[in-house]
């Protein structure tokens, strides 16, 4: 299957800037798979569609200040760095930007409380590096990083929470898991009162969300490696939900990757674990937990796309990706949002 089969032209002026005034208020295009049809509805919307033998299953994970600006201990050349996946403590995988100068043992200053030191250029470009602070590193972080942005988002953001899900609580990733960021307290509260079981699992945001498909072929395409845990709690509840007759619906594509990557696997069952997963989902990969899901709008080529269309079919997804042109949805991180039923 080619890259090329996953293309579409979005006009720049439905690529969202900036995140709405009230987080639910976007717009819902809710698509149903078994007779083909999709109609138009705002997000707040979304509790007309789930039963409460249903559940809805989010991702905690929350974006932390990622981009941050130091320079080179022996020269002052200035070093920005981009945090992707964090190995332990103090050690993380990071891009690195000028980075071809690094080499293993460059240390970099960005603050009188933070610095790193090199320790391997891995092939890819990425660096293995491992950072030296006193105190809390992710409060350190908080005081002088910048929120990772997608290259698309020009605007600064005036509020680092609008880039956070209200229910992000374990620290970690490098983008948000958009699909999660219309949600309201008061929406889920909603959901909650209706007999609706809220279960969240984590999955920390790498680098593979910013990365394009560079291979002609999708199938010779290498997916970055993202941690993700699943609690004894969550996995019972999606099991017996699954065993029931309910239904699952994934709130975004990071919450499909979790626990697809578990049911794959774990025999089609989802199984309590923290793990890495590069787990790549495209047209043919059979689902065994994922019911509905709630997502955005992905950029043409992507992996993203090649998910959502995994779900469906590449056809119709691009059929109702031109129809959401047609309609001037807004696109990608903070765009509007899409059920699929």
């Amino acid at each position: 299957m080619k890259t090329e089969d996953f293309d579409y032209i979005i006009p720049a002026e439905l690529i969202a800037q900036h995140a709405p005034e009230k987080r639910d208020s976007v717009r819902m295009l809710v698509v149903d798979r078994k007779n083909g049809s999709y109609c138009d509805r705002h997000f707040y919307d979304i509790t007309d569609y789930i039963n409460k033998e249903d559940i809805v299953v989010l991702n905690d994970s929350k974006v932390i200040p990622a981009r941050i600006y130091g320079h080179k201990e022996l020269t002052g050349a200035k070093i920005e760095f981009l945090l992707h996946k964090r190995y332990s403590q103090n050690r993380w995988e990071v891009m690195a930007r000028p980075g071809k100068r690094l080499k293993p043992g460059t240390k970099v200053i960005f603050s009188d409380k933070l610095s790193a030191v090199v320790l391997e250029k891995k092939e890819d470009g990425l660096l293995d590096v491992r950072f030296e602070f006193e105190g809390n590193f992710f409060a350190i972080l908080s005081e002088i990083g910048q929120m990772p942005l997608p290259p698309y988002i020009k605007e600064k953001l005036k509020d680092n929470t609008s880039y956070n899900t209200v229910y992000a609580s374990v620290e970690g990733s490098s983008a948000a898991p958009t699909a999660g960021l219309h949600f309201t307290r008061e929406l889920l509260d909603k959901l909650e009162q209706k007999g609706v079981k809220l279960v969240y699992v984590t999955l920390h945001v790498g680098l593979g969300t910013f990365l394009p498909v560079d291979k002609d072929n999708i199938e010779e395409h290498t997916m970055h490696t993202e941690y993700y845990e699943i609690s004894q709690n969550a996995a019972d509840i999606i099991n017996e939900t699954k065993k029931n007759g309910g239904r699952v619906f994934c709130i975004g594509t990071t919450t499909v990757r979790t626990l697809e990557s578990s049911a794959k696997f774990n025999g089609g069952t989802v199984t309590p674990e923290c793990r890495n997963t590069d787990i790549f989902i495209y047209p043919g990969f059979e689902f065994k937990v994922t019911d509905c899901l709630l997502t955005n709008f992905h950029l043409p080529k992507s992996t993203l796309l090649m998910l959502v269309s995994a779900f469906y079919t590449r056809e119709k997804m691009l059929e109702i990706y031109n129809y959401a042109v047609g309609e001037k949805y807004k696109f990608f991180s903070f765009g509007d949002s899409m059920l699929i039923l």
